[in-house]
């Protein structure tokens, strides 16, 4: 049994086209908390790589090491930093995204599909269902 096409498979967890103005909208707008988080960088790149890593972690479900400019763009207005090719120093430092992706998953309750402990918690003997024939 297929669940994808080829062409689905292939797109699966990156960006398969530039995000619409409605995408950008929805998953690239930054809240108050999202903007708190931000603001405990200290350099504009290392805001705006946050930023990039918490929003296409939330659009696409992974991390990614890079994003389409719109996007780039897009938070960097929200950011109030004027040159978004600043973006570009963020991995200087190649740990730093590491780092911040680990504080984002804990900011937000992120968790990797095999976290076996907690797939346990959401495993409870009322999700099991046994249909039995009769």
């Amino acid at each position: 049994m297929e669940f994808l096409t080829d062409e689905q498979a292939e797109a699966y967890g990156k960006f398969a086209e530039e995000p619409t103005r409605p995408e950008l909208e929805r998953f690239f707008f930054l809240d108050d908390v999202d903007r708190d988080l931000i603001a405990l960088r200290r350099s504009a790149h290392h805001q705006l790589g946050f930023a990039l890593q918490m929003c296409t972690v939330r659009c696409i479900g992974r991390f990614l090491p890079d994003a389409p400019w719109p996007v780039v763009e897009h938070l960097a207005v929200q950011l109030g930093i004027e040159e978004p090719s600043v973006v570009k120093r963020y991995t200087e430092r190649p740990k730093t995204a590491y780092e911040h992706a680990w504080e984002i998953r804990d900011a937000y309750e992120y968790h990797e599909y095999d976290d076996a402990e907690w797939s346990r918690r959401f495993r409870t003997p009322a999700a099991v269902v046994t249909v039995r024939s009769r």
